[in-house]
């Protein structure tokens, strides 16, 4: 049985192309492309379809699940049912649980957040019609292998499990890519035995431009190259050959969890000195610059001959006024029980370290100054890189599009959160030690 989602509105041509794929033989679909292409809208409008006509029950997947219930379960999702389903009464419970609920057929369309390690384990022990993976750029494949898993609930009236994604395609070494364009294991990196399970859809704002705002595409073209290749245009984006970083070197050290030699312990119990970057902003319009702060802690204590290894805990930067960002690093600090800030203070002077000491003058602050180019300072911290030394706790997706697309060209944005990591890295890198209780205080 294929479920066709109501006639309330007109969809797209690119949005009937992904609509007849979820209908067809294969069970995972990803629709990638530009921004407000119509992808989300298309893909929630058919689980709705699927829930109302038949029940089941769907998770949606995406990183983190602040965004999940903001983005999806508070505005998407709603302006589905209320635009294709306005007779279906479905009820969200967002409690302990964040959830839809189909009355007339038992249906249940349940969100989550990856960075939700509770409840992510609570939604896997359900089974379900339909897995989506929304922003799937953001997610890592080991995620993903274990969600689809759980993709086996019987349905009567679907014929086949789905399994859905989408994304604004990042760089062609994502996952995403090899599975589905390259048909490629992303793990084995052998070729896939059923390449024809694994279909895509290309869907960009042009298609969809009778459905934005005006002038939306025209602030796409004001983008950047590289934002434009994959904003705009939706293409998958090709490693810059100048950068300093690439993703293999950034995937190939990420420690979602702490290594097995750290017992029981947690990544900020396991550590032996914290540091938050700070690259700041000195105004705080519109127009401003955003406020890099990365939060970065290294273990010595493997050994008094041991190499240090360095764990990137947070990227926290934002757009603020001055006094909101230096809120934010007095939080920092007590969440993370750092031992000191180090500041940039080429923009600002003496009045950046001042902002933050007038908020909490017990702080250390540790005020430096760039005397070479951009480059030239990350270079070092790129070696540590590739030494295999820095470990990512997470996945920060925006300050990791900043390290694998910086190339210190002239007239290049400057890249806020890859300075703030810079120098909370090289702070961490050249300080001497000397062990003073557990934690290690240095001179």
């Amino acid at each position: 049985m294929t479920i066709e989602p109501p006639k309330s509105y007109t969809p797209t041509k690119a949005q009937l192309r992904l609509r007849r794929a979820i209908s067809g033989p294969a069970k995972h679909i990803l629709a990638f492309g530009g921004a407000r292409s119509g992808k989300t809208f298309e893909i929630l409008n058919n689980i709705c379809a699927m829930a109302a006509a038949v029940g089941g029950r769907y998770a949606i997947f995406r990183q983190r699940f602040n965004t999940v219930r903001t983005a999806v379960f508070l505005a998407s999702l709603p302006e589905v049912l209320k635009t294709c389903f306005p007779t279906v009464r479905a009820t969200l419970f967002r409690g302990g649980d964040l959830y839809y609920f189909f009355p007339n057929t038992g249906a249940e369309i349940w969100g989550l957040g990856l960075d939700d390690a509770d409840r992510v384990d609570k939604v896997l022990g359900k089974e379900f019609t339909a897995i989506y993976f929304n922003e799937c750029s953001e997610i890592s494949y080991h995620a993903v292998e274990t969600a689809i898993t759980r993709c086996s609930q019987r349905t009567p009236g679907i014929r086949r499990n789905k399994v859905l994604y989408d994304c604004n395609p990042p760089y062609k070494t994502h996952w995403a890519h090899r599975l589905f364009i390259e048909k490629i294991n992303p793990v084995t990196r052998q070729p896939l035995e059923r390449p024809t399970n694994y279909v895509w859809v290309k869907l960009n704002p042009a298609d969809n431009e009778s459905n934005l705002p005006q002038g939306y595409l025209d602030e796409l073209k004001t983008l950047s190259p590289e934002k434009q290749k994959r904003f705009l245009y939706g293409d998958w984006q090709d490693e810059n050959p100048n950068a300093l970083w690439t993703p293999d070197i950034i995937e190939e050290s990420r420690r979602l969890t702490p290594p097995p030699n750290w017992e029981t312990r947690s990544f900020l119990d396991g550590l032996d000195r914290i540091v938050i970057g700070v690259d700041p902003a000195v105004t705080g319009n519109e127009k401003s610059d955003l406020t890099g702060l990365v939060v970065v802690g290294v273990r010595y204590s493997d050994g008094p001959n041991s190499t240090p290894h360095y764990y990137v805990l947070a990227d926290k930067s934002i757009k603020a006024h001055p006094s909101a960002w230096a809120a934010e690093i007095n939080r920092l600090f007590n969440l993370y029980n750092a031992n000191e800030v180090v500041v940039e203070t080429n923009q600002g002077g003496e009045l950046v370290t001042e902002t933050i000491r007038n908020l909490n003058y017990a702080i250390p602050i540790t005020p430096v100054r760039a005397t070479n180019n951009k480059r030239t300072r990350a270079e070092p911290i790129a070696a540590l890189y590739q030494n295999g030394v820095v470990h990512h706790t997470g996945r920060f997706f925006e300050l990791e599009e900043e390290l694998c697309s910086y190339s210190g060209n002239p007239g290049e944005k400057s890249p806020d959160r890859m300075d703030a990591l810079v120098w909370a890295l090289t702070a961490l890198a050249e300080t001497k030690s000397s062990v003073l209780g557990g934690r290690f205080w240095f001179n």
